[in-house]
């Protein structure tokens, strides 16, 4: 299966001449205008209060 996204296979840009693809480009997914799950929104908060305790505990609990 050939990438489709290789560099031989695009076009160079010309601002001159801009002409839209001839075929739909494929699916992507950009995350944050992905809908998410309020488990993914748990998940994203405990791993965001464990960086935390691990980077200020650890430094406070030294001092």
């Amino acid at each position: 299966m050939a990438d489709e996204h290789a560099e031989e296979n695009r076009p160079n840009y010309d601002p001159e001449n801009v002409e839209l693809p001839d075929k739909q480009a494929p699916l992507r997914s950009t995350s944050p205008q992905s809908p998410f799950t309020m488990g993914q929104v748990g998940q994203g908060i405990a791993v965001t209060l464990v960086g935390l305790v691990l980077t200020f505990g650890i430094a406070l609990a030294l001092v």
